[in-house]
């Protein structure tokens, strides 16, 4: 092996860990909601091009938010317990290079996106804007993830408007049970890092909700389950949905009880369960249009 492909083979792999493709959790997180409104949008038969390409986009903005994600952290990463050891932060990768992947990435998801409708190809001009802006919202509001489930959530409209070149009114109600959703699973992210974003000044809700945090996630836990029966009843679904959205809040309290004395490995975990909670929806779901 020459030195020219080993250095090739290296900077492929730190451009995997910068777009943390070795961590498919958060591929999954953003892909439940997607599916979830292609499967009520298409009455559980999404037609598989939408399909191939909306997962290939979630993929894609997935690993561009996490790019543009370190390169805004580029100055604080170094300075967090969990993030010092990320490509950029540990200078294994520049600015400038990731500022290059993720153009390359969103780029691609475009490629993508253009073999859909016009509907759809105008709103991802609007993912691409939230998903590269995210990053920065911790400088400036104490609801970043807030933002976040604005950004994540986007999928939601777009699936609709990819299956059925429209956007009910139940495509809203969802999108704003993805919101909550992720606005709950980020500040458990957020308990995590919380010490570290106090000592250096980044905003998180983790730190607005203060003593309140598990107070203020349990409503807006019941809200969001509030929605998904709520979207069942528009939609005319039946037990097995239900019997998803019920594991779901099952897997809520469970959270709850994990983030109780706000442990760090406690709190990721349940932040890390919030997967299981798609998974739930998705699968009663899949069962109550097949059945």
């Amino acid at each position: 092996m020459t030195v020219n492909n080993s250095v090739i083979i290296d900077r492929l792999q730190q451009y995997w860990l910068l777009a943390r493709f070795d961590k498919p959790i958060g591929i999954l997180i953003l892909l439940w909601p997607a599916l979830w409104a292609l499967w009520v949008a298409s009455n559980g038969k999404p037609d598989l091009l939408v399909l191939f390409i909306i997962c290939s986009g979630v993929v894609l903005m997935r690993a561009a938010g996490c790019v543009i994600n370190d390169y805004a952290d580029r100055d604080f990463d170094p300075h967090v317990e969990r993030t010092k050891l990320r490509p950029i932060a540990a200078g294994k990768v520049s600015p400038k290079e990731a500022v290059i992947v993720f153009v390359v990435l969103c780029l691609s998801a475009f490629v993508l996106v253009l073999q859909l409708n016009l509907m759809t190809i105008m709103l991802s001009f609007v993912a691409a804007f939230l998903a590269a802006s995210y990053p920065f919202m911790k400088r400036y509001t104490q609801l970043p993830q807030a933002y976040l489930g604005i950004a994540f959530g986007f999928a939601v409209p777009m699936s609709f408007s990819a299956q059925t070149n429209q956007i009910p009114a139940v495509a809203w109600i969802m999108y704003l049970a993805v919101m909550l959703w992720a606005l709950v699973y980020d500040t458990m992210y957020a308990m995590v890092d919380k010490e570290d974003d106090l000592k250096i000044g980044v905003k998180s809700t983790a730190i607005l909700f203060g003593d309140k945090d598990r107070e203020i996630m349990a409503v807006l836990q019941l809200i969001i389950i509030g929605l998904l029966v709520w979207i069942g009843q528009m939609q005319q679904l039946g037990m097995f949905y239900y019997a998803g959205v019920s594991v779901a809040f099952i897997l809520s309290i469970y959270q709850q009880k994990l983030i109780f004395n706000r442990e760090k490995a406690l709190c990721f975990k349940a932040f890390l369960n919030s997967n299981y909670f798609g998974l739930a929806v998705f699968a009663g779901l899949v069962l109550d249009y097949l059945i």
